[in-house]
């Protein structure tokens, strides 16, 4: 082999981790607090209240329950996305053509689970508390190992917890105040198998978690008991995820990983939320929301410092849904969403994110006057996107060794189960 091919193979496979390491972006935000909300898009969902659940979004919404309650479910969100029109080539030789294969695919979905817990104890006509446990953040894709543009795809299982303690206060009868500690983990697992310049050995291997802290407030201002409106705003932290990173290097092909932490930054939320109930058995309710995604402007770990650079930007929900209370034991609810993405210029194919939207519906059922059954559903839209990656030659920017260009497509399909219970 000589110093040329060596040189060229060690930056490619350089270019392969970094490049690789692109669906570590997987800090998705998760809408999967409760089935209730589920079932209307999460239109309003920071001031309705019809179960313990509504703490995850506005902790000012508990001085609307005068009794203890909890809520316990889950949701799961299962994704279907496709590449198409998909072409991928290498080449690590100026002087020779390119090697250009089919990219298609269409089974890198998957299945994920995010349960939560809520509990509110009011002790006065004034305070309240609660605890919670549930999900912001999350993804999971996966790539078949033969996929042609291995370096470009992968397995990305990334989950998040949030628990939380939260207060509030009524001032008057008309505005509460509320605020909230959360202690947020993640867990991120990344792998991207071997490649014909790796040596049979994955390209890398990453497996981290970590803890790190945030805090929430949130306001709510009700003009009466049918109508009202709520604020809040969620400070989300960096996660500092320790654990064990392989990058592979033709030059120490047989290093072991090594223990590093990778750093990264999650988005502060902001929402905006509104009720009405127009009469006995009708309501409609809508929420505006604000994700700070340009937090994420870079993935870095603290040993080998950037990793990749991002730059995305600030994205919005837009939802609205009505809400009929047919009687005494049942609520119908549908709602609508759409939702920008935060991708801005560069693209992944990877992580096919687009503007979306939401098509949700759902019902209560309570078998007696102290608990209830939730169920909700959503299907979720994404749009074509057109994308192309490629890894240019340090040396020759004119000049990629690797690159696959293709259209990405993602839907999914999202579904709750719910049970919540008064004291």
């Amino acid at each position: 082999m000589t110093p040329i091919t060596l040189h060229r193979k060690t930056l490619l496979s350089v270019a392969i981790a970094l490049s690789a390491v692109q669906l570590h972006a997987a800090g998705f935000q998760l809408n999967a607090q409760s089935a209730t909300g589920l079932g209307r898009a999460f239109a309003g969902d920071s001031v309705i209240g019809d179960n313990a659940s509504v703490i995850a979004r506005n902790p000012a919404a508990m001085s609307l329950f005068d009794q203890q309650a909890i809520s316990v479910g889950f949701e799961t969100i299962t994704t279907d996305i496709e590449v198409k029109d998909a072409t991928y080539s290498s080449n690590v030789n100026p002087a020779t053509p390119a090697t250009t294969t089919n990219a298609n695919t269409d089974s890198v979905g998957g299945t994920s689970i995010a349960p939560n817990f809520y509990y509110i104890n009011p002790v006065s006509d004034k305070f309240a508390w609660g605890i919670n446990a549930y999900s912001n953040y999350g993804t999971k894709t996966e790539f078949d190992e033969d996929y042609a543009g291995k370096e470009y795809g992968g397995k990305t299982d990334v989950k998040s917890l949030n628990l939380g303690i939260v207060g509030s206060y009524k001032v008057s009868p008309a505005l509460t105040l509320g605020a909230g500690i959360d202690a947020v983990y993640g867990q991120g697992v990344f792998t991207r198998p071997d490649t014909d310049y790796s040596g049979g050995k994955d390209v890398l291997n990453i497996d981290a978690n970590g803890w790190a802290l945030g805090w929430n407030v949130g306001a709510m201002f009700e003009l009466n008991s049918y109508n009202r409106f709520g604020l809040d705003y969620h400070y989300s932290p960096d996660i500092d995820a320790e654990g064990d990173v392989y990058k592979y290097n033709p030059a120490s092909p047989n290093a072991a990983p090594v223990s590093d932490t990778v750093i990264m930054p999650l988005p502060d939320i902001a929402e905006f939320s509104g009720y009405h109930r127009l009469s006995p058995k009708h309501a409609v309710h809508y929420s505006i929301q604000y994700i700070q995604w340009s937090e994420f402007d870079k993935l870095e770990t603290e040993k080998v410092g950037t990793i990749k650079e991002y730059n995305w930007k600030d994205a919005w929900h837009y939802a609205i849904g009505t809400t009929y209370y047919m009687n005494e034991q049942w609520e119908l609810r549908a709602g609508y969403m759409y939702d920008t993405s935060a991708q801005d210029n560069t693209r992944s194919v990877s992580v096919p994110d687009s503007d979306r939207q939401w098509i949700s519906a759902g019902f209560t059922f309570k078998p007696d006057t102290v608990s209830s059954i939730d169920f909700g559903a959503t299907y979720l839209m994404g749009k074509d996107v057109e994308v192309k990656e490629a890894t240019t030659h340090p040396q020759a920017p004119s000049f990629n060794i690797s690159e696959i260009n293709g259209t990405t497509h993602a839907n999914a399909i999202l579904l709750g189960l719910q049970y919540s219970r008064s004291f």
